[in-house]
C-alpha cells in the first residue's frame, strides 16, 4: 500500500475551504463546489467503504471508498491504469510523434469564460490542422490517427490551455491499399502546422463571437462588439502560434509510459505540495524559461490564491478531454486499427486477440501489504456507516 503524502490537496480545502466559500459565494460554480466537496471527501468515511481480511495473516484493513472525480489527485491512478490497459491494443510498431497545440494568452483569457466552446475548438482545429497537411501529397499524403489530451494549466497552477497529441508516424494512402510511413524521425513541418492551426482557429473564434456564442465579463466585456472584437483580433493573426513537435518516442512502451503520465493529469498532484502553514501553501514547480537545476524552484501562495488556481482548472460537466480523431476516432478505431496491422504485416498484440475470442480480463484482487495474500470482503459499510453484507463471489 502507497504511503499516504504528508500534504494532500483535500487538507488545504478541509482547512481553509469553508471560510473561502463563504467569501466567494456567488463567485464559485456548481461544478467547482462540487470538485472542493469531492476532494475532501475521498477515501473518508464520509463515502463509505469495506473491512477487509488477509487469507495468510489474518490482517483486517479499512478501505474507505474513492470519489472518482477527474480532478482529485489521488483517484486518477487507478482511472489511468485503466485506460491504459485498454490503449495496449491501439499501439502499433511504428514510430510515435508528441505535437502540442498552444493558445496565445490573450485567447487563454477569454477561452476561461467559455471553457466549453473554446476548449472544444482547441481539440477541432489541431485535429483538422493534423489531418490535412497529413493528407496534403506535398507532406505525408495519408490519412492518420492522433490521440488528443487537453491540459489546461502551467506548472505554477496558471492557466494555459492546450492540447497534447499523441500520433502514429504514418496512415493509410488514399487508396487505402498501403501504409504510407513518416520519414523516419520526422512527422510533419511545424512551421505549416502552425499556420493552418491559427488561420482556421481565427476563422471559427469569429464564426462563434458572430453567432453570438461567446461570453465576455469584466475587463474584457468590451469584446461583445463585432468592431471591438475584429480590432482585438488583428494583432493576433500576425503573432506567432505555438506548435511544437518532439522526437519520436522511443518505441510503443515509451508511448505507454507517457500516456501514464498525461493522460489522466490533474492540475497538481499531491506529491508536488510541500508544506501548508503561516506563510501559506508551498509547492513545487518548474521555470520552462530557465535552464538546468534553476528550472526547479518552490512557490508559497495563500491557502486561498492555491484554491482559487486550482479551481481555474474544473472542465464544464460531461466534457471529454481525451479524444480520438481520424483512423483512432472511437467509431472505427478497431476496423482501421486491424487494416493497419494487415498493411503492416504484423499480428494483432495478445490482448486484443483475447477479447475477440471473448476472455473476461480477470477481477480485480485486493493484495495484503503485510504478506501479499488475497484479502476478501468482510463486511461493506455505506455512506451512512450502516452495515451489509459482502458481494457474492
Amino acid at each position: 500500500m502507497q504511503a499516504r503524502p504528508a500534504l494532500e490537496v483535500a487538507d488545504i480545502f478541509r482547512a481553509h475551504g469553508p471560510a473561502w466559500r463563504d467569501a466567494q459565494r456567488g463567485h464559485l460554480s456548481l461544478a467547482q463546489l462540487k470538485v472542493m466537496s469531492a476532494i475532501t471527501q475521498c477515501r473518508t468515511a464520509a463515502l463509505g467503504g469495506h473491512v477487509l481480511r488477509c487469507d495468510g495473516c489474518g490482517q483486517d484493513e479499512v478501505s474507505y471508498n474513492s470519489c472518482r472525480n477527474r480532478h482529485c489527485p489521488k483517484c486518477q491512478s487507478s482511472a489511468a491504469k485503466r485506460w491504459l490497459d485498454a490503449r495496449q491494443a491501439d499501439l502499433l510498431p511504428v514510430e510515435y510523434y508528441h505535437v502540442v497545440f498552444t493558445l496565445p494568452a490573450p485567447i487563454a483569457d477569454i477561452a476561461h469564460q467559455n471553457k466549453a466552446a473554446l476548449y472544444g475548438l482547441l481539440f477541432d482545429i489541431a485535429a483538422e490542422t493534423l489531418l490535412r497537411i497529413a493528407a496534403d501529397p506535398k507532406h505525408l499524403g495519408a490519412h492518420i490517427g492522433a490521440t488528443l489530451v487537453l491540459h489546461t494549466w502551467g506548472s505554477a497552477l496558471t492557466h494555459h490551455p492546450h492540447v497534447h497529441g499523441i500520433v502514429p508516424g504514418g496512415g493509410f494512402a488514399p487508396d487505402g491499399k498501403t501504409w504510407v510511413a513518416c520519414r523516419p524521425g520526422f512527422f510533419l513541418p511545424v512551421r505549416v502546422l502552425s499556420r493552418l492551426f491559427r488561420r482556421r482557429f481565427l476563422e471559427e473564434l469569429q464564426r462563434l463571437h458572430d453567432g453570438g456564442a461567446l461570453r465576455f465579463f469584466g475587463e474584457h466585456a468590451a469584446l461583445a462588439e463585432p468592431v471591438t472584437f475584429k480590432a482585438w483580433l488583428a494583432p493576433l493573426r500576425q503573432c506567432e502560434w505555438v506548435v511544437y513537435a518532439k522526437r519520436p518516442f522511443a518505441g510503443p512502451q515509451a508511448v505507454l509510459a507517457y500516456l501514464s503520465r498525461y493522460t489522466h493529469r490533474v492540475a497538481i498532484s499531491n506529491s508536488r505540495l510541500l508544506a501548508m502553514d503561516e506563510r501559506g501553501v508551498t509547492f513545487r514547480w518548474k521555470d520552462y524559461r530557465a535552464t538546468g537545476k534553476t528550472r526547479h524552484k518552490a512557490m508559497t501562495l495563500s491557502p486561498q490564491e492555491f484554491m482559487r488556481r486550482f479551481l481555474l482548472h474544473v472542465l464544464p460537466g460531461g466534457f471529454h478531454r481525451i479524444r480520438h480523431y481520424g483512423l483512432l476516432a472511437n467509431s472505427n478505431r478497431r476496423d482501421n486499427l486491424a487494416l493497419a496491422r494487415q498493411l503492416l504485416q504484423v499480428a494483432a498484440p495478445p490482448t486484443e486477440a483475447a477479447a475477440a475470442d471473448g476472455l473476461d480480463s480477470p477481477r480485480p484482487t485486493f493484495v495484503c501489504a503485510h504478506c501479499g495474500h488475497a484479502m476478501v470482503v468482510l463486511q461493506v459499510f455505506l455512506r451512512d456507516c450502516s452495515i451489509r453484507a459482502p458481494p457474492a463471489p
